[in-house]
């Protein structure tokens, strides 16, 4: 038991140093997502701009006939998504070389796009589809970005293997619990944004919640750039 526990605090420790903070700036872009699929899943239709298997599924039954999702409404959030996930793997390839560059560059091209569907939320409300285009080439970016990043068990935007991992490798499955916080962590924080998102979304509005998303945003940019200026190891741990 002891030999488990010192093998898994050796791997916590490895995994620091090789990511520094980038799994806490990762950690301020989850909560986002739950912001995000509040206001377009309870304003626009029953849409997913950050959760593609999710708004897949929705389209499924959309599809097949079910009310109140929006098929026009998840095609665009898929097209736009797909469009901001083609923009991060090119900035992927240009700041492979420093992580925190990379961040920084993706969170630049990504609040003033949050803030674009703050402002079609509040001048031009009615334009559902703009809001979404704008919130999928966000979201889409942001995942393919967190995709190079390469954070064991921090994606950003779906939790299913992270439930797994953290059920998987439990002491109840023989397993020694490698990266429990950091699962555990990720789910609550993805809660956490989409409470916080919707009770937003609800009380005071998208334009708010919107806001308060791409603030969030641009303090994980300004982190990651701040924080990687003096070259330190997890910039580039390979």
């Amino acid at each position: 038991m002891r030999a488990a526990y010192l093998e898994c605090s050796d791997v916590d420790v490895g995994d620091r140093a090789r990511h520094g903070p980038l799994p806490t700036l990762l950690a301020l872009l989850t909560l986002v997502t739950g912001f995000v699929d509040a206001v377009s899943y309870l304003k626009f239709g029953h849409v997913f701009v950050a959760n593609m298997t999710g708004n897949v599924v929705l389209l499924g039954f959309a599809v097949a006939g079910a009310p109140t999702i929006s098929i026009s409404g998840s095609l665009v959030a898929l097209a736009a998504f797909a469009c901001g996930a083609i923009l991060g793997g090119r900035l992927n390839r240009r700041f492979a070389s420093n992580r925190g560059n990379l961040l920084a560059v993706a969170t630049a091209i990504k609040t003033p796009l949050m803030l674009a569907a703050a402002a079609v939320a509040y001048f031009q409300p009615g334009n559902g589809f703009a809001i979404l285009a704008a919130l999928g080439v966000s979201m889409g970016l942001q995942n393919a970005v967190a995709r190079a990043l390469a954070i064991a068990d921090v994606t950003t935007t779906v939790l299913t293997m992270t439930l797994t991992g953290l059920a998987a490798d439990s002491s109840l499955a023989g397993g020694t619990n490698p990266r429990w916080l950091r699962r555990a962590s990720a789910i609550l924080t993805m809660f956490l944004g989409a409470l916080c998102g919707a009770w937003i979304v609800l009380h005071a509005g998208v334009p708010i919640a919107l806001i308060a998303a791409a603030a969030i945003v641009a303090t994980a940019g300004i982190g990651g750039y701040v924080l990687s200026r003096d070259d330190p190891q997890w910039v580039n741990p390979d």
